[in-house]
């Protein structure tokens, strides 16, 4: 009795991680970038770095200039 509970058990406790496993999976194929498609954007701009760039340093001016006006 003892033996088949725990085979029962462990059915349950391994059919509970595979259906789980199966929604990370899906979840994942659901977010991946399709190939075609982030390879469309990348060639579509070629200042996107440079656009991102500007913008990480135009935020860190900003952020300084509050820093220095917060100051007494």
């Amino acid at each position: 009795m003892r033996a088949a509970l725990s085979i029962l058990g462990l059915v349950v406790v391994l059919t509970i991680v595979l259906l789980m496993s199966k929604k990370q999976m899906q979840a994942r194929q659901d977010l991946a970038p399709r190939p075609a498609a982030s390879a469309a954007s990348a060639t579509a701009d070629p200042n996107l770095p440079a656009a991102v760039g500007r913008q990480v340093q135009d935020s860190l001016d900003q952020a300084r200039q509050r820093a220095s006006g917060a100051l007494p």
